[in-house]
């Protein structure tokens, strides 16, 4: 009789693994309605007060007005901007807490910002170009260049690139871009009013020529991140586990620099190094999905987008008509949030 009753009992318990499987679910589909109602705000806020009507009807007609205009040439570009740099940070900073294996590395771990950086002033000082389509292209392949050293550099010698010695050569080369950019700055005045405002991060100079460009290296870089979810996981157990598992580790961390670089290099030469938004993110991700990169990774692309437009529709509006950056915001608002979830909670790692 007791067998009887106690088996009903079990199969109607909710086991952990459809519970957390549930708890995934639930908060894809809720970081998905953040960036939808992100967009929606994101188009209809901005430093000029548009009637959510009017805003509607220029949206389905570009009828050459000058709602249209702002509309189309200011807001979509600006939003769109924020949604691949958003995706490309989130996840390029989730991919470097796995690769490294340490909670606190951002997407300026490995020197690629810094890279990103030196294209920049290499293409106002040198080669005299200071438009945003120079900007985006030199900051690319800077951080191109930055990201294929930084592996050199960490590849090198017994056991290959370590998630130790990826962390040393990264800093190792942001140290060298950085005093490099640094001292051209110092001897050249146009060089360092043009990356003074690059380097604060906004999304208010995207056009549409910015989104041509760097989409196809985000793509790419998305693709390739999502693809490494498996070895990744595998990789989390150490490197003596994940050879058992049949991973690649070379192989893996060299395709996962890639996507890295790609990423973080296409979102930061077009919209500047934005911070916090690589860094927090992932940990938001894995406090409410787990470490599981088949969920991390694309949770991370959902919120980071999500959180970018949030702090850029706020900078628009705080200190009206004038604005504040996105990164000054991500700034203000990220630290504080970041320092409570370490300090409240443990850090959760890769």
């Amino acid at each position: 009789m007791s067998t009887k009753v106690a088996t009903p009992a079990l199969e109607q318990a909710d086991p952990p693994p459809r519970r957390r499987a549930r708890t995934r679910l639930l908060a894809v589909v809720g970081a998905l309605v953040l960036l939808f109602v992100a967009i929606v705000l994101s188009l209809a806020i901005g430093s000029r007060s548009l009637a959510p009507a009017t805003v509607l009807h220029a949206l389905l007609h570009d009828d050459g007005s000058i709602a249209s205009s702002v509309i189309w040439d200011v807001r979509v570009p600006r939003t769109v901007a924020g949604i691949a740099a958003g995706a490309a940070l989130g996840v390029a900073g989730a991919l470097i807490q796995a690769l490294t294996r340490n909670p606190l590395a951002d997407p300026g771990l490995l020197g690629i910002n810094a890279g990103a950086a030196t294209g920049v002033v290499f293409s106002i000082t040198v080669l005299g170009l200071s438009s945003l389509w120079a900007s985006v292209w030199f900051g690319l392949a800077g951080a191109v260049i930055a990201g294929l050293l930084a592996y050199s550099l960490a590849s090198g010698g017994r056991g290959g690139a370590t998630p130790e010695r990826l962390a040393l050569g990264g800093a190792v080369i942001a140290a060298v871009f950085t005093g490099l950019s640094q001292t051209v700055m110092l001897l050249d005045a146009q060089a360092l009013d043009q990356l003074r405002f690059w380097s604060v991060g906004s999304l208010a100079r995207a056009d549409n020529e910015t989104l041509t460009t760097i989409t196809p290296f985000v793509a790419v870089g998305l693709i390739l991140a999502l693809s490494l979810v498996r070895p990744l996981n595998a990789l989390a157990l150490g490197d003596d586990a994940a050879r058992a598992l049949g991973a690649h580790l070379n192989r893996t961390r060299f395709l996962g620099l890639l996507a890295v670089t790609l990423l973080c290099g296409a979102a930061t030469s077009a919209v500047g190094p934005l911070v916090f938004v690589g860094l927090a993110v992932p940990h938001m991700a894995r406090m409410i999905a787990g470490t599981d990169q088949r969920w991390t990774l694309p949770l991370s692309m959902l919120l980071a987008p999500a959180l970018l437009l949030y702090a850029d529709v706020l900078g628009r509006v705080v200190v009206r008509p004038d604005e504040l950056d996105a990164g000054v915001v991500t700034a203000v608002v990220g630290a504080p949030v970041f320092i409570a979830l370490v300090r409240h909670r443990r850090v959760v790692s890769s």
